[in-house]
């Protein structure tokens, strides 16, 4: 059995993880700043229920890393998310949610060695399930999986299911 520590921390980064891709897709769509953005969310989203929606708790330091590190890190990480979408998407023809999902995952992807490809893939599918019922979440394996081939050397997959 797992240990609940072990449990709670990685809910807290999926929390972490949902909340980050928000931030970003507001920060697209609203053109609101980095600070304002994670200032709002701090004090307002993470772990608080917002609009009847009940936010879980998140791992606020994880949150931040994701967020500051996906703006730090934009002009590198498009192009990679580009060059691995089929072939007459390129980033600016998907929608602002898919975009942010996508930046935040690629930078975990290239920029966390230490946290395993494949906990990253399922918890970003896991968001995409969140917002999306259609392929989608099948197109974000697909792509996340492309990109984490390209990345690593001892790349083991993810389980697909």
């Amino acid at each position: 059995m797992a240990d609940p520590r072990e449990i709670r921390q990685a809910n807290q980064r999926g929390s972490a993880r949902l909340a980050a891709v928000q931030a970003l897709y507001q920060m697209d769509i609203g053109q609101q700043s980095l600070e304002d953005t994670l200032s709002q969310f701090e004090s307002f989203h993470l772990g608080r229920e917002v609009e009847g929606e009940q936010y879980l708790p998140a791992d606020a330091d994880y949150f931040r890393h994701i967020v500051r590190g996906v703006v730090e890190q934009q002009l590198k990480l498009d192009p990679i998310i580009d060059s691995t979408l089929q072939g007459g998407w390129p980033m600016t023809r998907i929608d602002a949610t898919l975009r942010a999902l996508f930046r935040a995952a690629v930078f975990e992807l290239t920029q966390r060695k230490d946290i395993p490809f494949k906990v990253v893939i399922r918890e970003y599918v896991d968001v995409a399930l969140a917002f999306y019922e259609d392929e989608v979440p099948g197109m974000v394996n697909g792509v996340l999986d492309a990109v984490a081939r390209k990345y690593s050397e001892d790349y083991e997959g993810t389980a697909k299911g």
